[in-house]
């Protein structure tokens, strides 16, 4: 990888960490609205793969807050434990059943809506 393509990738890593930071306790979002809420619609996958290295930074990221599109805790082996995402979800109140959000629509924090 050439060094400007990985000065790319971690300013639109920055930017992931950024928005996700903005999530509300309670609240969730998808890996596409993110990305479209940064210009790069097509991007959810590389949101996804911000995401998954985040734990190694110093400040805390709630990636937890941050699902598929159909509400799937799609991220939730990149916690060190299969149920971890989950309790992190439940202890804001948010329903989780079969690995999947119950109330996504009414939880969903839309990033082009809110930060306006």
């Amino acid at each position: 990888m050439a060094k400007s393509e990985k000065k790319a990738e971690n300013d639109f890593f920055t930017m992931v960490y950024e928005v996700t930071k903005l999530i509300p306790y309670g609240r969730i979002t998808s890996y596409g609205a993110i990305a479209r809420y940064l210009g790069s619609g097509k991007s959810a996958r590389m949101v996804g793969w911000a995401l998954n290295v985040c734990h190694s930074r110093t400040e805390f990221i709630p990636a937890h807050r941050v699902v598929n599109r159909n509400g799937l805790l799609t991220g939730k082996h990149h916690f060190g434990n299969s149920s971890t995402m989950q309790q992190l979800l439940a202890n804001e109140g948010i329903i989780v059943e079969d690995d999947k959000i119950v109330n996504f629509r009414e939880r969903f924090w839309d990033p082009l809506k809110e930060l306006k």
